[in-house]
């Protein structure tokens, strides 16, 4: 790093710090923490939903998908739209007017007090593979750039975001995610337009290039053929995989809390899609290019697969790029639109599994439904914003060894977990019949499938010719399915 680069990028980390140190006497009971007093407006909330999906997978993975491949992951980004009209129209009310910070507690009313920490489960395991994977991305770019060590990267990443989401609660996380939202922007723009004029061959070539090798194809739209990366498999799974973000995910939940008012979250929620497709469109240009850029610099590519060791060789184009080819001091820029893909999108799932800890965990099973008062109230969020921080670091260093796009990673990792959740919670929502029963039996089938569709212990001879995207899709149709059918034969509910 050249000075300039060190103090755009420190001054930029003692910014974001000293905001979750301001609001600190914000947050210092369990409402301000959870839900800074629902007096947030509509659109920073925007901004934060919007930076929270741009996390680091965006700024390193999705380049390195187009890198590699071309747009076909952008079909996820259209699919962004579809599952906020389904939210805004039907679940933004409904966990308003319930006024439960959590978003499980009413699993518990529907289905019993299993469906309620089955969910949970589920929502603490995701959260923990998606700050790993997130680590690991900011990682991977910070190590070209800085020379240090991924490990101590991670470390350092993991003790300074949950240190400001400590102190800050939730009205810090919003807030400093809005500004990060701002710099990831500019960042992704500023990138595009050094690909573009700093081309060897001109602007022209760059385009040109990309254009001859395919990079801008959004894949084959076969509709015969599931085992490969279709348009229609990375649509199914954006759909399914968003509707499971903005109807059950904890992260936007209880950022719903936080507006002042209905109106206000719809209108956060729309934010946030709008802003996303175009500038997740920025970092799949950002990856064509750079295609188009090292194929007039072949000699470089040696160096980015020393670079790259036993990681993918594309999550490391971007990186290479930003620690050889940036002017002084816009490399620190764009270093800390980096550090800011990861930060917004950790401090929100750690904030939002101490509320969850507190909420589900600690008050509904040691508490026995017993509300603690204040000081242990904050007490319990404070220790175990800690503990998800110490987990979400762990898991990120244990994936250093992984041999996968990072983007890969994630989309493996939440199809599995939230695989079960939707399911359950469309069940209890959409057929009024579904009782107990009919739930248990939906879940028990659809884990068992979701077992046998990703476990390495079922040889693939036995399992169906799938794409893995397609995991959450079967999951949540079985779970669904399977339960509307036993409650069919079941007793009406009254």
């Amino acid at each position: 790093m050249k000075p300039a680069d060190t103090i755009v990028f420190g001054l930029y980390l003692a910014i974001v710090v000293a905001i979750g140190f301001w609001l600190a006497r914000r947050s210092r009971d369990s409402n301000g923490f959870m839900k800074a007093g629902g007096r947030l407006p509509g659109w920073v909330i925007g901004l934060s939903l919007f930076g929270t999906y741009l996390s680091s997978n965006t700024f390193i993975g999705v380049p390195g998908k187009a890198y590699a491949g071309n747009w076909n992951a952008f079909v996820f980004s259209l699919s962004i739209p579809i599952a906020v009209f389904i939210a805004a129209r039907f679940f933004v009310g409904f966990y308003r007017r319930s006024g439960e910070v959590s978003a499980y507690e009413h699993l518990e009313r529907r289905f019993g007090l299993w469906a309620r920490i089955y969910a949970v489960v589920c929502y603490l395991l995701t959260q923990i593979a998606r700050s790993a994977t997130i680590m690991l991305g900011v990682a991977i770019g910070l190590q070209q750039v800085t020379g240090w060590s991924l490990v101590t990267i991670i470390l350092i990443a993991g003790i300074v975001i949950t240190a400001y989401t400590l102190v800050g609660g939730i009205e810090a996380v919003i807030w400093t995610d809005a500004i990060q939202s701002i710099v990831l922007t500019a960042g992704a723009i500023l990138v595009v337009c050094l690909l573009l004029f700093q081309h060897p061959e001109g602007a022209g070539a760059a385009w040109s290039t990309a254009l001859e090798a395919n990079k801008f194809s959004l894949g084959s739209g076969s509709l015969t053929s599931w085992n490969e990366s279709t348009i229609w498999v990375v649509l199914l799974f954006g759909i399914f995989i968003n509707l499971t973000n903005f109807g059950i995910d904890q992260n936007y939940i209880q950022r719903y809390h936080t507006a002042s008012s209905e109106k206000a979250a719809k209108r956060s929620l729309w934010t946030g899609a709008i802003l996303y497709v175009p500038v997740s469109l920025l970092f799949f240009l950002i990856g064509s290019l750079l295609f188009s850029y090292y194929q007039t610099a072949a000699g470089e590519i040696e160096a980015i697969q020393a670079m790259a060791g036993d990681r993918k060789f594309e999550d490391s184009v971007l990186p290479h790029f930003m620690a050889n080819h940036l002017p002084p001091g816009i490399g620190g820029l764009i270093l800390a639109a980096l550090a800011a893909a990861a930060m917004s999108t950790i401090d929100t799932s750690l904030n939002s599994s101490a509320t969850i800890t507190l909420r589900d965990l600690w008050t509904r099973l040691i508490r026995r439904g017993q509300e603690p008062g204040e000081s242990e109230a904050m007490k319990v969020l404070r220790i175990s914003t800690i503990v998800w921080g110490v987990l979400g670091t762990s898991m990120a260093l244990l994936l250093l060894g992984s041999g996968k796009n990072i983007l890969d990673i994630w989309w493996q990792l939440s199809g599995i977990f939230a695989g079960g959740m939707l399911g359950l919670f469309l069940l209890g929502r959409i057929i009024p019949r579904a009782g107990n029963a009919a739930a248990i039996i939906g879940v028990v089938v659809g884990v068992l499938i979701i077992f046998w569709l990703t476990s390495g212990w079922v040889p693939d001879s036995l399992k169906p010719a799938l794409h893995s995207n397609l995991t959450i899709v079967i999951g949540t149709l079985t779970i669904f399915g399977i339960g509307l059918l036993v409650s069919k034969f079941s007793p009406k509910r009254t």
